[in-house]
């Protein structure tokens, strides 16, 4: 095993399960970041990393101190939210691999910002209906599948899990209390939704060394229970004004890197 890969990959599955446990999203917008900036990988690669390494279930930790709090979340929202990621999943990592690596970090700083603005508009300090009430109400079908679809679009396409459009679309657009929509994207990150779409790079040959991987496997399910525990310590309008900070910081990063 290369020690040098393997401590890379460590290092960088730490940082990114550590956003993930803490924003209560699939770790998969910070892995791409962090594996083109700490690992150099190319975007495509970076991509495949990410994927990748969401298959295990690396968030049950994270996901465990989200429910001793006392959270939790409908079966049907899990399995229609499901639905929808597997569909959209693999269409993006089809489409992925028909794009050149600028057209995929420009897309990607441009997904992050549409986001960010999505969260600064709709956010600014104040509770969803479903936090003012303190439980969330009964969500449409269609609605859950349109917010899986987006989601698993944005994963096979941009390399991510998906976690980050699944936040913002139930606590933002959908008024899902945030700490609820937080456990419920760690909780879809346990079903292996991201196979299809890390099927279709691993066969394009974009993917990153074993001891790489083995080390993000690792460093994620350390990094996500710290995360979580860190996250259920922390108010609601909090975690949505650091998810901003988050968000901008990392497409000010992916800006900087596409122009280079």
């Amino acid at each position: 095993m290369n020690l040098t890969d393997f401590l890379g990959g460590v290092g960088t599955g730490l940082a990114g399960g550590l956003m993930s446990g803490l924003f209560g999203v699939s770790p998969g917008g910070g892995l791409v970041v962090l594996s083109v900036f700490l690992l150099g990988a190319e975007q495509h690669v970076a991509q495949g990393i990410s994927l990748v390494a969401q298959v295990p279930p690396t968030s049950a930790w994270g996901i465990g101190r989200y429910w001793a709090a006392g959270e939790r979340a409908p079966l049907r929202w899990l399995v229609l939210l499901a639905v929808g990621f597997l569909v959209g999943g693999a269409a993006g990592a089809l489409a992925a691999n028909l794009a050149a690596a600028a057209t995929l970090q420009w897309s990607y700083v441009a997904y992050l910002a549409v986001l960010d603005v999505m969260l600064i508009m709709r956010g600014r300090g104040r509770q969803s209906p479903g936090e003012a009430a303190g439980k969330s109400r009964e969500l449409h079908g269609g609605a859950l599948l349109a917010v899986g679809l987006l989601a698993g679009l944005s994963s096979g396409f941009l390399g991510i899990g998906g976690g980050l459009a699944t936040v913002i679309g139930l606590g933002v657009v959908l008024g899902v209390p945030q700490h609820q929509a937080q456990m419920i994207s760690l909780m879809l990150s346990l079903v292996p939704t991201t196979i299809p779409s890390a099927w279709v790079y691993w066969r394009s040959g974009a993917m990153a060394s074993w001891p790489t991987l083995a080390g993000v496997i690792l460093g994620l399910i350390v990094g996500t229970d710290l995360g979580a525990r860190l996250a259920t310590r922390i108010t609601p309008v909090v975690l949505k004004r650091s998810l901003i900070l988050f968000l901008s910081l990392m497409v000010i990063g992916m800006a900087f890197k596409a122009l280079a």
